[in-house]
């Protein structure tokens, strides 16, 4: 698997956060949650907000890269809506392998459920939400118990997984894929341990897959496998192929410039307002309305 999203991406970022919405959103940025490995959290959420559902987003960047700031315009769109945004940071290879960074995400959600009803949310009311590789750490806290349970939570407090080009189904790692076998370890069942499909039981969050059918990175038999793997269990399962959408067209269809191009911010909040424990909130509404 290639870099996803490098340093360099930066500048593009960039230049969409400068198109977010900012009015009747409030920021709150650089919370610590884990003093003990530096990590902080930035919270987008609509004013005045009260009992609101709330999205804890991890991004993407082949668990190498990335960063928590890039991501403004997704804490922004969502915010502008009615949906707190909650964008963590997690430590990366090769500075830990994947129980490093599962148990930052672990513990990020943990905090998030916690504080809750302080950020003007409901705890039952959180989704876990990810691109790319984000998508398959926020589908793994959804589907193996046991990263959530270390913090005193199950998949089922989930209100469910937003997936976006997530990678769920990628055993056996090539050799030459060095990053990620230092990540996931050589052999074939340690790698299962890192894929999300391998563990839909019956007991999983409701989700929402979506794929742009021309993502050269992460290719939609992702998604596809772990829609098959829910529907298997008859499972609550959306699955979304957007023609002609790429890897990172499929994130920045969210922004306010490039929604034209797929319907990923319209079909994600009407996701939610659809899991919503206490049914429809009125402060989330279609763009399109």
């Amino acid at each position: 698997m290639a870099l996803l999203l490098s340093s360099c991406h930066g500048a593009l970022f960039a230049g969409l956060n400068t198109t977010d919405e900012q009015r009747g959103i409030t920021a709150e940025r650089n919370i610590v949650f884990d003093a003990s490995h530096h990590l902080a959290l930035d919270i987008y959420r609509p004013a005045n907000a009260g009992e609101a559902p709330i999205v804890v987003f991890f991004y993407g960047g082949d668990w190498t890269h990335g960063k928590r700031q890039w991501y403004r315009f997704v804490g922004a769109a969502l915010a502008s809506h009615g949906v707190i945004v909650v964008i963590p940071d997690y430590r990366k290879y090769p500075r830990v392998k994947m129980d490093g960074f599962m148990h930052d995400a672990a513990h990020a959600v943990a905090w998030v459920h916690d504080h809750a009803r302080q950020i003007g949310g409901d705890a039952r009311d959180i989704f876990v939400m990810g691109h790319s590789s984000g998508g398959q750490i926020a589908a793994l806290l959804a589907t193996d118990p046991a990263w959530l349970r270390a913090d005193g939570m199950k998949s089922g407090d989930l209100a469910g997984f937003i997936g976006l080009a997530g990678v769920y189904d990628f055993v056996p790692i090539a050799k030459k894929e060095k990053d990620m076998i230092g990540m996931f370890g050589r052999t074939t069942a340690e790698q299962r341990r890192a894929q999300p499909i391998s563990y839909v039981h019956g007991a999983e969050p409701p989700m929402l897959l979506l794929h742009g059918t021309a993502d050269r990175e992460v290719t939609p038999s992702n998604s596809k496998s772990l829609a098959q793997a829910m529907r298997a269990q008859r499972e609550d399962v959306s699955l979304k192929l957007y023609p002609d959408i790429g890897h990172l067209g499929l994130l920045f269809s969210i922004s306010r410039p490039l929604r034209e191009h797929a319907p990923t911010l319209d079909d994600v909040l009407v996701f939610i307002h659809a899991h919503e424990k206490d049914g429809v909130s009125d402060a989330v509404h279609l763009t399109s309305s």
